[in-house]
């Protein structure tokens, strides 16, 4: 029953957003999602309510690009948990919302210990 319908599919940037964000959190190793400035140095962990607000996504030419801003759990490897997280928001925008992507970058804001 797979048929073709003509027409565009615009999916808005808080969508993706929110897409992103679920995605990251279901990775192992991270705690949360931090605010994308940490001015005083000290990274803020955001509740899973407002989790949009530690991701960017913009639209490029070539695709949408997104920006991670996360804070991951103490004595995981960054090295292996951003990949993850790389992976998983690659196939999440690429599988459920069919978008091209540009690219992906994780921040690591801190580093913490899960209760």
């Amino acid at each position: 029953m797979n048929e073709t319908v003509a027409g565009n599919l615009h999916v808005a940037n808080d969508v993706l957003a929110d897409m992103v964000g679920n995605a990251a959190l279901e990775c192992y190793g991270v705690v949360g999602m931090a605010a994308p400035s940490a001015a005083d140095g000290i990274a803020k962990l955001l509740p899973a309510s407002r989790l949009r607000r530690g991701v960017i996504v913009t639209a490029t030419e070539a695709g949408v690009h997104v920006d991670l801003y996360v804070i991951i759990e103490y004595g995981t490897n960054i090295n292996t948990v951003s990949q993850n997280l790389i992976d998983a928001v690659t196939f999440a925008l690429s599988e459920y919302a069919c978008v091209p992507l540009d690219g992906v970058e994780v921040h690591v804001q801190g580093v913490k210990v899960r209760k």
